[in-house]
């Protein structure tokens, strides 16, 4: 009884619910909610912040943070314009973006690891360097004109379903990812140094090479959104991107990874980016104002770590009137 409880209890089952629960409330709402097209227009408008999501969640849970993730993006969109002005074609100019998000993500990577600074503070200064990168790489310009295979990928669907091709990106990031993060030596490391950086360090892990790795992927993977971005805008402009930090942090929080690391999944996050999609959906097809939907963002970041945080102090409690019992592994508050 105490397992079934355990595992009715988990994070993510709490997550699938509140899914449920809105796909409900859209529907009941809308009677084209549920509709291809609908669902269609609902994944499209969160596929990049979703992307950026899953190696975030790997950095939060190793236990640092970046928050340059949606400047690169700008960055990214504005070189690949750029190039595309100066005559260089997208086979060539995509792999130069993921070069230059990979850099970016290096630097990130080498100011927080080689140099000891907090990864609060790096990234947030290069939150606007690179932003700084983007405007003078393009200026206030927009850049338009790409081909209409590129653009169609943006903003086109699989044949036949409501899926759109971004997507088939964000489940395979998903399902590598999550392979990575819960069934490997690496994924084993990552909690480990979360947990504790030093006792890992003692036990053989090179906690710096992997912090280093894991802000290199940040960065190539935001750079990649970037160019998501710029094909389903069919532009590319310097500006794009801004704001979205927060909405990345919303998810990966959300989805039960703590912000202090160690603790945290990739199916979280899945059911996280999901969940605040159709969210704003329904705002939206509620005639909810912009203001008022950015409110209720930041209400889900602070929800999303009060909550976890408040019910392991209740397990806590739990367990020291148990007199050490051990309180089941995934129940509620994975942060």
């Amino acid at each position: 009884m105490t397992g079934l409880v355990a595992r009715l209890a988990r994070w993510e089952v709490l997550l699938a619910l509140v899914l449920v629960a809105l796909l409900g409330v859209g529907q009941a709402m809308s009677p084209v909610f549920l509709t291809p097209r609908n669902f269609a227009n609902l994944t499209a408008a969160l596929i990049e912040v979703a992307i950026m999501a899953l190696p975030l969640a790997l950095i939060i849970i190793a236990g640092e943070i970046d928050l340059s993730v949606e400047s690169m993006v700008g960055l990214s969109c504005a070189l690949l314009g750029f190039l595309w002005l100066a005559g260089i074609p997208l086979e060539l100019g995509i792999p130069t973006v993921l070069v230059v998000g990979a850099l970016g993500g290096l630097l990130n990577g080498v100011l927080v690891t080689g140099f000891g600074l907090p990864s609060l503070v790096v990234t947030i200064g290069t939150l606007a360097l690179f932003r700084g990168l983007a405007l003078v790489v393009l200026g206030p310009q927009g850049v338009s004109g790409f081909p209409d295979a590129f653009t169609t990928f943006g903003f086109g669907t699989v044949p036949g379903t409501p899926i759109p091709w971004p997507a088939l990106i964000f489940v395979a990031l998903a399902v590598i990812l999550g392979i990575l993060l819960h069934a490997t030596w690496i994924g084993r490391q990552v909690y480990a140094v979360g947990k504790n950086a030093s006792a890992a360090r003692f036990s053989g892990v090179r906690v710096l090479r992997l912090k280093l790795a894991l802000f290199v992927l940040s960065g190539t993977i935001a750079a990649l959104a970037g160019v998501i971005l710029t094909a389903r805008f069919a532009s590319a402009r310097a500006d794009v991107g801004q704001g979205m930090t927060l909405t990345v942090v919303t998810v990966v929080l959300l989805g039960g990874v703590n912000i202090f690391g160690g603790r945290g999944t990739i199916p979280g996050v899945v059911l996280a980016a999901l969940t605040l999609a159709v969210l704003g959906n329904v705002l939206r097809l509620g005639n909810v104002s912009a203001e008022i939907q950015s409110i209720a963002i930041g209400a889900l970041l602070i929800v999303s770590v009060v909550i976890p945080n408040l019910a392991h102090q209740v397990q806590a409690v739990y367990h020291r009137a148990r007199g050490g019992r051990q309180v089941p592994a995934g129940a509620v508050g994975p942060g």
